[in-house]
């Protein structure tokens, strides 16, 4: 399972939210770059990079910040946040960004997002299913949608979806633990059973996030099936070290 720690943008700074609340934004580090630094210096090869100004804007507005990261560091990173158009992505991708993460674009004008997975590929194109009681949230989590989480999913992965990155909003920030029995019931739901669907993924490239509180539950998402997991607020209050993650890290090379 991939390490990928957060590092979320407003006004240039490292900040961390809790349930998408702008109101509770409390600032980490003035320079980013520094905190993108020091994740390289423990090992750690990805980075989730998201314009929460980009996210309000609907268009991206910190791709400097991205672009700086991406030459100084070798981290491959995903990066999101009111991504829109094709210019957003061509901007995105020359930055440095390694993938770009789609979710409210998916709801509100699918037939752009499905035309970003025949033009880039499906391994630079990662599916945001945030969700808040299993219903898509969107526009920054400011707005929830009448769209079901896993009929959601399931669509989009008929379209030729791998990476998809489940935030349960109810978690985010909140450090009380990830959302376990969710992230089996995804896992379980979205896969190819018939021979028909042979040529299609098995199962989704599913990336947890929101509410990791301890080191322990890392190998306990990893055993659910994650492929990933990002992780944000438990790194910056310290509940989880950057020594821990290289150990993990180092362990399963």
């Amino acid at each position: 399972m991939r390490i990928i720690p957060a590092i979320d943008i407003i006004d240039g700074k490292c900040v961390r939210l809790s349930k998408g609340d702008y109101d509770t934004k409390k600032i980490y580090n003035e320079n980013p770059l520094e905190v993108a630094l020091e994740f390289a210096d423990h090992g750690i090869e990805n980075l989730h990079l998201v314009d929460l100004d980009g996210a309000k804007s609907k268009h991206i507005v910190n791709h400097k910040v991205l672009e700086q990261i991406a030459t100084k560091t070798d981290l491959k990173i995903d990066f999101g946040g009111g991504l829109k158009t094709d210019e957003d992505l061509r901007i995105a991708f020359d930055c440095g960004a390694n993938q770009i993460t789609g979710g409210s674009i998916a709801v509100k004008a699918p037939e752009v997002f499905k035309s970003w997975l025949q033009k880039f590929g499906a391994d630079k194109i990662i599916l945001g299913a945030d969700a808040n009681n299993e219903k898509i949230a969107i526009s920054g989590w400011q707005e929830e949608s009448d769209r079901e989480l896993i009929p959601f999913i399931k669509e989009y992965q008929n379209e030729g979806v791998s990476y998809v990155i489940c935030t349960d909003i109810s978690k985010d920030g909140m450090l009380q633990g990830p959302s376990f029995d969710l992230y089996k019931k995804i896992l379980n739901e979205c896969r190819f059973e018939t021979e028909k669907d042979t040529n299609r993924n098995k199962s989704i490239k599913l990336i947890a996030s929101g509410g990791i509180s301890t080191f322990e539950e890392l190998p306990m998402l990893a055993e659910l099936g994650c492929e990933g997991t990002i992780i944000g607020k438990a790194i910056y209050e310290n509940r989880i070290s950057l020594k821990q993650l290289e150990n993990y890290i180092l362990s399963k090379a």
